[in-house]
């Protein structure tokens, strides 16, 4: 039986069959990893550690970008 993982990525749920990483999910929507820091569960994610993340059942991941101002 395929298990089903959803998890949440910018305020959407998505639902998957594979099993894959934080990195990939990144590639996958085609972000430029330069412009933001990512928000895993709750928690800043250095970028190092982006490949050994696999996404679970029920992960919250956010893009959060840092705009500037005056």
């Amino acid at each position: 039986m395929i298990k089903n993982i959803t998890f949440f990525f910018n305020g959407q749920e998505y639902t998957s069959q594979n099993y894959f990483t934080l990195s990939d999910l990144l590639k996958y929507f085609d972000y430029n990893s330069s412009l933001f820091v990512v928000e895993y569960n709750h928690f800043i994610c250095p970028k190092k550690t982006w490949n050994d993340i696999s996404i679970q059942n029920k992960d919250i991941i956010e893009l959060v970008t840092i705009v500037g101002g005056g």
